[in-house]
């Protein structure tokens, strides 16, 4: 708020009252005598002298007459003028109230309401005081002033804040309040303001008729100075405002009733009934679009040539002329012909365009969508600053939809950079739910000449709420959208006119072409899916597969498919990793042949389009020339099914419902399965009664094996240092094409590789394979080591249902030269519920003591043999 000079004595005595003020509350002790170094406190105790004179000279005016008369004098005053945008630091609250505008302003800013006073006692703060609403510069700005005592928080002691309210707008529907908050006392208080924004607008018309407001409440801080602590004093308002205001939300839903944005998104049918499209004359429309110099220039000069040849006689014959053909006698006759072709081209264009243009009158609005599924409307409401390209200053815009490969378009509106439109699309309904929803604008140029397109966004539906979309703005992309901060008003709906059937129709088009029975998840497992990658509720699990993702060292985790995603989440020896994939992003998928650093697996190496997935770069493999990020994954437990559903999902990403049923059509059909991978396959992702994923945490270890060894730590390590030693243990544990990567160091004292081999078969009749991971690192006192080790197993019946998870732990023994203690721990991370865990653990438990015995013994006798 700015100061304005004191014109009187009176005015030089409140300056001097303020400023004692400000001596008596400055708690750094520097009562200053420059006033410019005390210039940014001012403002607000001046402004706390004001309203403590105005308490103590006058009786409040504040019943609710006053009040509204002040509203009429503001409306009467009102001439029309925007919304305010919302502040730029973020929304506090955005909800629908079952209340008239005029009412829910009453409630908030009246003085006979005790809302803010019973929000007040929620928060703990006390001595409030509430000043008059008046009138200031000279009847143009309605203003009042608070000051209160906020309650102390565990990062802040109490403080005093002084707030002023300013209305920016009061039409009768739309009010707009913005209150300046400042809190001198806190540290740095002196170089900011807190700024809030209240919004009130007319909300749509319930199905039973009754009116609904919406409120918007944003905000940002406003700083007086400059200082490099400004991230850190918005973060702290950020937290305090938002801890503030949950009682100020809460008190508010108590006193009216909230409207849920969904169920005004069920409504769609009520909602779009209010949008009418506006009938346009073309008559009307000719007038205004031909109302320009160009066309006004080449009508005056026809007339003109007309008058003229009207007027003159015909010249005689002369130079190359003869009969029929007249040429002009000069070049200034030269250049008006010159003058005149021009000018004609332009008009006969400008012709042609309006034409070209009124034949194309949005003939997509209205169309009825067909089909059952999911169904997609947009409602185009209008545009806002779009960019002007035409000579006049204006363009003659028109909006493209694009959806799972098929494409609406708006009429084109004349001359406009603030379009209205008010036309409403369907797209036939899709066998799955979309993923984005691509909008570009164009300016008409003519039949014959590219359109320039004036901004284009992206509707991602995974990443975006529903709710949000059945009333927003939508800012625009490019360089002229960017410039001219161009948006778009859209309501966005997506229903599932088939319930639960559709996915079980879409499961079942897919088993066709993976030749494998997909089971429907339960809404707990998709609910866990959906909370894991921060998903909307209408998108489902389709399947999922254990693997490792390739970077510099492979991680191992879990590849989750979807018919919109593929997500990948790991969490192995401290290494994370979470990220999705659109399908749509993915330009092509490919698989290389098992190799020695793929522990013998193949890769199904995925290749995003340019300019994709820059917000996961750094879990891709490499990025080739193009600027495409590849990621690769490998060591699937059943690779076939695995990379048969990957590829059906990825080639029904784009398809329209006809062309995905062709493909399921002519698939053959697939050959059948091995009974017992179909029966491990079939058992459920989770527990249906913790609805959570399991093995994402920490796995139970306990001691199974534990033995002092008749040789040296130094030769015991051997075992894991790739060498002869550990060739000739792991053959005789039984282990087949035993191969292993070299160690790669991964951060201090700690290395990682992997290793690859298959089962004898009388270790495992089924010759599984298995894929391990193994970390090296020192203990802590350096007198021993430990070496970690998760695997997984391929081939093997449930081998998808668990990890292993072994932990060696090899110390010296102080009271013998050549002995070694190692400790062996055994643990089992169950990434699937299945009847016979119990079963399961004790056959391996079994299994690996009878190998480890092996294994030690056989380290031994060659210590034996080497002395």
């Amino acid at each position: 708020m700015k100061l304005e000079a004191p014109a009187s004595s009176k005015e030089e005595k409140l300056h001097a009252f303020a400023s004692r003020i400000a001596q008596i509350f400055n708690k750094n002790g520097d009562t200053a005598s420059n006033a410019s170094s005390k210039s940014p406190d001012l403002p607000e105790v001046l402004d706390t002298a004001r309203l403590e004179v105005s308490e103590t000279s006058c009786d409040e005016e504040s019943s609710s007459g006053s009040f509204e008369d002040a509203m009429k004098t503001m409306e009467s005053k009102d001439e029309g003028s925007e919304i305010p945008a919302n502040l730029p630091s973020g929304i506090i609250l955005d909800q629908l109230y079952l209340i008239t505008p005029q009412d829910l302003n009453s409630l908030l800013f009246s003085p006979d309401s005790n809302f803010h006073r019973s929000v007040s006692e929620l928060q703990g703060t006390t001595e409030l005081k509430i000043g008059p609403w008046k009138f200031e510069n000279s009847g143009e700005s309605l203003k009042r002033g608070l000051t209160y005592v906020r309650a102390a928080s565990k990062l802040v002691k109490a403080t005093r804040g002084i707030e002023e309210q300013t209305y920016l707008k009061a039409d009768g529907k739309v009010f707009a309040v913005l209150a300046s908050v400042s809190t001198p006392d806190v540290p740095y208080g002196s170089i900011f303001k807190a700024e809030l924004l209240y919004c009130i607008t007319p909300g749509p018309e319930l199905p039973s008729g009754e009116q609904s407001s919406r409120l918007v409440i944003s905000w940002r801080m406003n700083f007086l100075q400059s200082t490099m602590l400004k991230g850190m004093i918005e973060g702290g308002a950020r937290q305090g405002l938002k801890e503030s205001f949950e009682h100020y939300i809460n008190l508010l839903s108590q006193n009216v009733k909230t409207v849920d944005m969904k169920d005004l998104a069920s409504n769609k049918e009520q909602v779009l009934a209010t949008l009418q499209v506006v009938p346009q004359s073309d008559w009307k429309l000719a007038v205004q679009y031909f109302s320009n110099f160009t066309m006004l220039s080449t009508i005056f000069m026809g007339m003109y040539v007309l008058v003229h040849i009207w007027l003159s006689t015909p010249g005689m014959i002369q130079g190359l002329e003869f009969g029929g053909l007249d040429l002009p006698d000069s070049i200034g006759e030269v250049i008006v012909c010159g003058v005149l072709v021009l000018q004609g081209e332009r008009a006969l264009e400008l012709i042609s365009r309006f034409m070209q243009a009124r034949a194309q009158k949005g003939s997509d609005h209205g169309v009825k969508a067909k089909g059952d599924g999911w169904l997609l409307t947009v409602a185009l409401i209008e545009g806002s600053n779009l960019a002007a390209v035409d000579s006049s200053g204006f363009s003659d815009p028109y909006v493209v939809f694009t959806c799972s490969g098929k494409t609406k378009t708006s009429s084109i509106k004349f001359q406009k950079s603030d379009p209205q439109w008010n036309e409403i699309f369907e797209f036939d309904a899709m066998d799955k739910p979309p993923s984005v929803l691509d909008v570009e604008v164009f300016d008409f140029d003519g039949p014959f000449d590219d359109a320039t397109s004036l901004g284009h966004a992206e509707i991602n539906f995974v990443k975006t709420s529903l709710s949000d979309l059945g009333d927003i703005w939508v800012p625009l992309h490019g360089k002229l959208a960017q410039a001219c901060q161009s948006k778009l008003h859209l309501r966005i709906f997506l229903d599932n006119t088939r319930g639960s059937n559709v996915v079980k129709e879409y499961l079942t088009k897919m088993e066709k072409e993976v030749g494998k029975k997909i089971r429907l998840r339960s809404p707990q497992t998709n609910s866990a899916f959906q909370k894991l990658f921060g998903l909307p509720p209408e998108e489902f699990l389709i399947n999922d597969f254990a693997c490792h993702l390739k970077r510099k060292m492979p991680l191992q985790g879990r590849l989750f498919l979807s018919a919109r995603i593929i997500g990948f989440h790991g969490d192995l020896f401290g290494h994370k990793a979470k990220f999705f994939l659109l399908w749509k992003d993915i330009e092509d998928i490919q698989v290389v042949p098992p190799t020695l650093s793929s522990m013998g697996s193949p890769i199904v190496v995925m290749t995003l389009r340019p300019g994709r997935g820059e917000d996961v770069r750094a879990y891709a493999r490499t990025q080739d020339s193009e600027g495409r990020l590849k990621f690769h994954f490998q060591s699937f437990v059943s690779f076939n099914v695995a990379h048969r559903t990957i590829m059906a999902l990825w080639n029904a990403r784009a398809l329209s419902p006809e062309q995905k049923v062709q493909i399921v059509e002519e698939e053959s059909e697939a050959k059948n399965l091995q009974l017992v991978e179909e029966e491990y396959e079939a058992k459920t992702l989770q527990s249906e009664d913790s609805g959570s994923y399991l093995g994402l945490e920490d796995v139970s270890m306990s001691l199974v094996y534990s033995s002092v060894l008749s040789v040296p730590t130094s030769f015991f390590m051997e075992l894991f240092n790739g060498g002869e030693l550990e060739r000739k243990v792991t053959e005789g544990a039984g282990c087949l094409n035993y191969s292993q990567s070299p160690w790669e160091f991964d951060k201090a004292d700690v290395y990682q590789r992997q290793i690859y081999y298959k089962f004898d078969k009388q270790i495992s009749h089924y010759r599984g394979e298995v894929t391990s991971t193994q970390q090296r690192s020192p203990l802590s006192d350096g007198k021993g080591w430990l070496i970690e080790e998760v695997m997984t197993l391929h081939g093997v019946p449930l081998g998808d249902y668990f990890n292993l998870h072994l932990r060696y732990q090899v110390e010296d023994v102080p009271s013998r030269s050549t002995g070694c203690n190692v400790q062996v721990f055994f643990g089992l991370a169950w990434l699937k519920h299945g009847r016979n865990q119990k079963r399961i653990a004790k056959n391996i438990l079994s299994s690996l003591q009878d190998r480890l015995r092996i294994m030690f013994a056989i380290i031994e006798k060659e210590f034996a043999l080497g002395r």
